[in-house]
C-alpha cells in the first residue's frame, strides 16, 4: 500500500492531509492544519505532527503533493521524498469534484480571496475571482469593530440586524414577493446612527458572502453549469450555509445549486493530494 501526502501552504494556514492506495482503493487519512507565519516553518511543522500522529513512516510516503503560495519556498524534496507542485487550481478542481461526487460543476474556493475554476473530469479552467473574501471580512472587522479573530466576528453578528446596515428591496418597493423582497439592494446602503456593533459585524458578513455567491453564479452561467461546490475555510461558520440555502430558494431568479460538501475547508489539499493519480 502506498502514501501520498498533499500539503496546502497558504498564506498563514498550512493543511496536510494523505491517501493510502492500493490499486483502485484509497482511504483518506484525516487532514490536519497549522498556523505558521513562516511558510517553511509551517510545512515542516505540519508533515511532522500528521506522520507522527498517524504513525506513519517515511519509507511508505510514495510521494508529496504541493500547492498554495507558499509552497514555492520549500525545496524540491521533504526529508528525502520528492515534492511535486501543482496549480492551486488544479488542487481546487479536483478536490471540489471529489468530495461532491460531481463529474461538472463550478468550484469556488473561499479564502483570504476567492479563486472560481470549472472543473470536469477531463479539465479544470480558472474562470477569475475577487479579492473579497476572508481578507476582506478580518480586514474590515478590525477597522470598525477591532475584532481579531473569526470567532469575535460571528459572535458579534449573531445578535445583529441588517436593517439597521443594508438596504434592501423592500427598503425602496412595494413588492409582495416575500423572497425577493429580502434581496439586498445595497450593502451598508442604510445604515443608520444606531447601528450596533453586532448590526455591523453581520453587514460585513453579509457582503463577504453576497459578493462571493454572485461572483459565483456569473462564472457559472459563462460555462453553463448550475452546480457550484463552495470550499475553503470560508464555508466554516454556519452564516455561509444559512446565505447559501437562501440563494437556492431563489431558484426562478438565480437557478444554481449551492454544495457545501463535508470536509469544504480541506478540498484544495484533498485535491492537491489526488491530482494525477487517475
Amino acid at each position: 500500500m502506498k502514501i501520498t501526502i498533499g500539503i496546502d501552504v497558504g498564506g498563514s494556514t498550512t493543511k496536510i492531509v494523505g491517501f493510502r492506495t492500493d490499486g483502485e482503493k484509497r482511504e483518506l487519512i484525516e487532514p490536519q492544519f497549522v498556523k505558521a507565519n513562516d511558510p517553511v516553518t509551517a510545512t515542516y511543522g505540519a508533515f511532522g505532527k500528521f506522520t507522527d500522529e498517524n504513525r506513519l513512516a517515511i519509507k511508505d510516503i510514495d510521494r508529496i503533493m504541493m500547492s498554495g503560495v507558499g509552497s514555492s519556498y520549500v525545496k524540491s524534496s521533504l526529508y528525502g521524498i520528492e515534492c511535486q507542485r501543482i496549480s492551486e487550481f488544479n488542487g481546487i478542481g479536483t478536490g471540489g469534484l471529489y468530495l461532491s461526487g460531481l463529474d461538472n460543476a463550478v468550484v469556488v474556493s473561499m479564502g483570504t480571496g476567492t479563486a472560481i475554476v470549472h472543473a470536469t473530469k477531463s479539465s479544470i479552467k480558472y474562470l477569475g475571482g475577487t479579492g473579497v473574501g476572508g481578507g476582506s471580512l478580518m480586514g474590515l472587522s478590525k477597522l470598525l469593530l477591532k475584532a481579531d479573530s473569526v470567532e469575535h466576528i460571528i459572535e458579534y453578528a449573531e445578535s445583529g440586524d441588517l436593517s439597521n446596515v443594508d438596504l434592501r428591496i423592500k427598503d425602496i418597493t412595494k413588492e409582495d414577493n416575500l423572497l425577493t423582497k429580502e434581496l439586498t439592494a445595497a450593502n451598508f446602503g442604510n445604515v443608520s446612527d444606531m447601528a450596533s456593533k453586532s448590526d455591523i459585524a453581520l453587514g460585513i458578513m453579509n457582503m463577504v458572502y453576497e459578493t462571493v455567491g454572485m461572483m459565483s453564479i456569473f462564472a457559472s452561467r459563462s460555462v453553463g453549469v448550475t452546480d457550484i461546490i463552495l470550499t475553503g475555510n470560508l464555508t466554516r461558520p454556519a452564516f455561509c450555509a444559512d446565505k447559501f440555502d437562501f440563494f437556492n430558494s431563489l431558484k426562478e431568479i438565480y437557478g444554481v445549486n449551492f454544495i457545501i460538501p463535508k470536509l469544504s475547508e480541506f478540498a484544495t489539499v484533498i485535491g492537491t493530494s489526488l491530482y494525477g493519480l487517475d
